[in-house]
């Protein structure tokens, strides 16, 4: 942890009503992981919390009044940690710190059994607990939005993105013959975005939550968490309490291929804003190699089908 890093944390503890008659020096820091925010555990004596500070140049992107009413919103539905202090205007949140989990990876999606199921149970839960987000996560607007961005920073798209964004429209289309019922979505369901205990998984992080297509969520997750087929398989088949049907592994799929095609994006707008966290060009560039790799593969366009089929 850098000097930088642990002077503003404590600096901002200091303001914090939450942490007023706690003495300072017996305050522990501990630096968790974050691509573009400042993230620590504090503790003292037997207490624990956890303290989220935004990045630099996140303002852009995020809407923090949305945020802090989706942690609200999910944590009354227990699928977050308790919220116990949140500012919208300057985006620092405190949250309850959940201890004996394990902060998930693709690894440990991989290794731990029923990783997968229990990530299928957490969106089952999030999806139907009648929370209502103030933002609508629209993917292709949100793709406007950020080529927007990026239109007014020195940063080149990598070659065929256009295209292939072209070539998406028949996978909007077929998604717009039957759209489902629009549910509070996390919609950036990094691995690192869950904690698991082994018999239940948490979400934090609500950064880009919006009401969309639930199916989004699966995708965007499977993606994250380079599944196999069979993690795919037991994370629907928890989601739904079933089977899957045709159309909605393919919607799952479709969003598989979208998911990168936005993300494609952010990393450029991460790697246009200098974020020193990860080498963000060559993340935009994997993702939209994968993109292109999924919509090309074979039986992709029967996924497309079974999608414009419907249920």
């Amino acid at each position: 942890m850098t000097d930088d890093a642990l002077d503003q944390a404590r600096a901002v503890l200091d303001q914090l009503p939450i942490f007023a008659g706690i003495d300072p020096a017996n305050v522990k820091l501990e630096r968790l992981g974050g691509l573009t925010n400042l993230v620590f555990r504090v503790s003292s004596g037997e207490c624990a919390w956890c303290l989220r500070i935004p990045g630099k140049g996140t303002e852009e992107y995020i809407d923090r009044k949305n945020e802090a009413k989706a942690a609200r919103e999910t944590a009354k539905a227990g699928v977050s940690p308790e919220l116990l202090f949140v500012d919208p205007d300057s985006g620092i949140m405190v949250t309850a710190f959940i201890e004996d989990t394990i902060t998930m990876t693709p690894k440990a999606f991989a290794q731990r059994k029923g990783a997968a199921a229990r990530a299928g149970e957490a969106f089952r839960k999030l999806h139907h607990s009648g929370a209502k987000f103030d933002f609508r996560f629209e993917l292709f607007a949100m793709i406007d939005d950020y080529l927007k961005i990026l239109s007014g920073k020195t940063v080149d798209l990598p070659e065929g993105y256009h295209q292939v964004l072209g070539e998406a429209e028949t996978l909007r289309a077929a998604l717009a013959a039957h759209p489902l019922p629009l549910a509070p979505c996390h919609c950036d369901p990094l691995c690192e975005n869950f904690l698991d205990t082994g018999s239940r998984m948490w979400m934090v992080d609500w950064e880009y939550s919006g009401m969309n297509d639930p199916l989004w969520d699966l995708g965007d997750l499977s993606v994250e968490g380079v599944f196999s087929e069979a993690q795919d398989h037991e994370m629907l088949c928890a989601y739904f309490g079933r089977e899957p049907a045709p159309g909605e592994q393919g919607r799952m799929v479709i969003y598989k291929a979208m998911c990168d095609l936005l993300w494609t994006l952010w990393g450029l707008i991460q790697h246009a804003n200098k974020n020193p966290v990860d080498d963000f060009w060559a993340y935009s560039t994997e993702r939209f190699e994968r993109c292109k790799s999924l919509m090309g593969s074979e039986g992709f366009v029967d996924h497309v089908s079974a999608v414009r089929a419907g249920p």
